[in-house]
């Protein structure tokens, strides 16, 4: 990295900088570290802007925060009311329309997460109550039940028909206006901040972390409890991404302070 140039530290939230219970305490004083040095701290995440804006508070960061995979940006100087966004993917309501007409296609039911009731939205993804509305407050993404492995690769090619794609996380796929991804998100905030030789450190665990860590200057994978993602292993064998050495807000933490000190 360019040691001129500002750094950024760009993270996934889910199986990155938390675990699947959602604690992150052990990355609280790396957090801390990174706002001392005054060294941004941009969520890139597949939840809402309502579910970063809670996170936010709880942490006490003010950067920009990229939402729904990609599909928008937003930021803020002091409160939601002065926040600006900037929006990259197709509205929630074209994809559900779409998602539709993927399922009939490929003649699978494709199961969108806002279809599922409050007692099955815990179930699978542990979350309750009010979490519950933030996470189905979708507006440039539809998340959905990941289908078998059989039906992957005809969604994928059925959807490009329909100028949107699939991302895969670990709990759910995502579906996305064509060219919303992380990684052109990342590119379109240095632009907007007129930041285009920031040094980016990203931290991800999943499929659809592959497009954010492409754009980084130091790309680091998170390894979950069993280890990392085997969509990452040929890429860490081969240099192009560095391994955190522990799983989740610990391996995050680590690496972090290991990469800025």
């Amino acid at each position: 990295m360019n040691n001129k140039n500002p750094i950024w530290v760009v993270t996934d939230i889910d199986g990155t900088l938390m675990d699947h219970n959602y604690d992150l305490s052990p990355a609280l004083e790396t957090i801390s570290f990174l706002k001392k040095k005054k060294i941004p701290l941009i969520p890139c995440t597949s939840k809402t802007a309502a579910e970063v804006r809670h996170l936010r508070n709880q942490i006490s960061i003010n950067d920009p925060f990229i939402v729904e995979n990609g599909g928008a940006i937003y930021g803020d100087k002091t409160n939601i009311e002065e926040e600006w966004k900037i929006i990259l993917g197709k509205s929630f309501n074209d994809l559900r329309l779409k998602l539709d007409v993927i399922s009939k296609d490929i003649d699978y039911p494709l199961t969108a997460l806002n279809d599922l009731n409050h007692k099955q939205i815990e179930e699978l993804t542990g979350l309750k109550g009010d979490s519950i509305l933030k996470a189905i407050a979708r507006e440039w993404s539809v998340p959905f039940l990941t289908p078998p492995e059989s039906c992957v690769e005809k969604i994928n090619q059925i959807a490009k028909k329909y100028d949107v794609n699939v991302y895969q996380g670990n709990r759910m796929s995502h579906l996305l206006g064509n060219g919303s991804h992380k990684g052109n998100a990342v590119n379109e905030l240095k632009a907007f901040l007129n930041q285009p030789n920031a040094n980016v450190i990203a931290l991800g665990d999943s499929p659809n972390d592959i497009p954010l860590l492409k754009v980084a200057d130091i790309a680091v994978v998170v390894p979950g409890v069993s280890g990392p993602n085997p969509c990452f292993l040929e890429g860490i064998k081969k240099g192009d991404y560095l391994l955190a050495p522990y799983p989740h807000a610990e391996g995050w933490a680590s690496i972090v302070n290991s990469l800025i000190k």
